[in-house]
């Protein structure tokens, strides 16, 4: 008899322990579900260099989404007046995306680090011209919009101020800018408790030219762990599209009107002038520098052969050739948009700007850099109602590649807020 309440007891017991592991385990995958919903997703996991595709893609695999919203919260006839034409489309979500924007306007603030002499490599931008504009524009529109904030209690993120293009401008060498940058972050860690209570996650920077890329290349820790706004975003040489932001690369001031809705002037094929220096400029010129339909020059046109030739040519030609130089971006992508010229990539492994909002398939053509001996048939493949679409939706984006002073809503800067804002939004 003893023996039997023996057993029974233990019986019951092991029912206990079971019934216990089983709601912990249901604990902890609840917990883990709710978890990974609130975490960024990742960037569409896509192939580096795709193909030209105008079919409808799917608006929910290539979109940051700052928290769990139900897009039938928004009523599309409730859109400002001045917003009516600016969510298609050209947008994975434009829902999202309005909706985004939005809190981003609302709540979204940045503490810039006081520290620097604005008379050497801190605080203020270079310049406002020439190819490494976006960045002076940067560091002179974070000053002038409602996103900066002297608090940092209140800041989501914090914007480290050092500028590796007027290091560049004063002739620093790379190892010296190293040292630089090494020594400055070294103060603000030490002076200020903010990078410690992350290490450097909700810390940013931004350079566009390569050589601050190499020097901040010399700061592991900074490159791995902060937040870079480059205007190269290789990811086979480090920039990481879940964290790192890419930069577009603007010459600003543009030396003509933007151009756009005159499809009947277009009627050369492609353009393409430059310097052969990269392996696909060499074999881009090679290939199709003799041909009738492309025009293609292995050099800059010289302005002795008139004035603002160069950019005259994006306005009557239909596909603009963007492939990649010494870096895999390139300012002819903005020139080609504002000119309204279709842009053609052609450049593996870039990160194309604001490429988890914009659906660069609808106002561009995305190629492998292989494609190049197949670009005259691709080109000519697409119908001329495609092309009408690219065009249309080409301009629709000019607002987005373009810097002002002080920012414009919806231009290059917010853009750029934009999509170094959505994962780090607070509550």
């Amino acid at each position: 008899m003893l023996a039997g309440k023996q057993q029974l007891q233990q019986s019951q017991l092991f029912s206990l322990k079971g019934s216990i592991l089983t709601l912990a385990i249901l604990t902890f995958l609840s917990f883990s579900y709710f978890s990974f919903k609130s975490l960024r997703p990742s960037l569409p996991v896509s192939s580096p260099t795709p193909q030209l595709t105008l079919l409808p893609s799917d608006p929910t695999s290539h979109v940051h989404i700052a928290a769990d919203r139900k897009e039938s919260n928004v009523d599309e006839g409730e859109d400002d007046n001045d917003d009516s034409d600016l969510f298609t489309d050209i947008y994975h979500s434009p829902k999202l995306f309005k909706l985004n924007f939005e809190e981003m306007e609302r709540k979204f603030k940045i503490y810039i680090y006081p520290d620097g002499d604005p008379k050497t490599f801190y605080q203020t931008p270079r310049k406002l011209t020439g190819k490494y504009a976006s960045e002076g524009y940067f560091f002179q529109n974070i000053r002038e919009s409602r996103f900066r904030t002297d608090d940092p209690d209140q800041a989501h993120l914090f914007f480290i101020p050092i500028s590796c293009h007027k290091m560049r401008g004063k002739g620093t060498s790379y190892e010296n800018m190293t040292i630089i940058v090494q020594d400055y972050l070294d103060g603000l860690i030490a002076k200020y408790p903010y990078w410690n209570r992350t290490l450097g996650a909700d810390h940013f920077f931004v350079t566009c030219h390569d050589v601050g890329v190499r020097a901040t290349e010399g700061v592991p820790f900074l490159v791995k762990n902060a937040i870079r706004v480059v205007c190269s975003p290789s990811y086979d040489v480090g920039f990481i599209p879940h964290k790192d932001v890419a930069l577009p690369q603007v010459l600003q001031p543009f030396a003509l009107p933007a151009g756009g809705n005159d499809v009947e002037n277009r009627t050369t094929l492609g353009f393409w002038a430059g310097h052969r220096n990269s392996k696909i400029r060499v074999i881009l010129a090679r290939v199709w520098e003799n041909d009738t339909e492309l025009d293609i020059s292995n050099n800059r046109i010289s302005r002795a052969t008139g004035p603002l030739v160069y950019q005259k040519r994006f306005y009557r030609t239909k596909f603009c050739i963007c492939p990649g130089g010494s870096q895999v971006n390139s300012a002819r992508i903005a020139d080609s948009i504002h000119y309204g010229c279709v842009p053609v990539i052609l450049s593996n492994y870039y990160d194309l700007p604001f490429n988890d909002i914009l659906d660069w398939r609808k106002f561009a053509v995305v190629l492998r850099e292989n494609d190049v001996y197949q670009l005259k048939k691709i080109l000519k493949n697409i119908t001329d109602e495609e092309f009408v679409i690219l065009h249309k939706n080409l301009v629709k984006v000019q607002k987005h590649f373009q810097w002002n002073s002080p920012p414009v809503k919806y231009d290059a800067f917010h853009m750029v807020i934009c999509a170094s804002s959505v994962p780090n939004t607070k509550g």
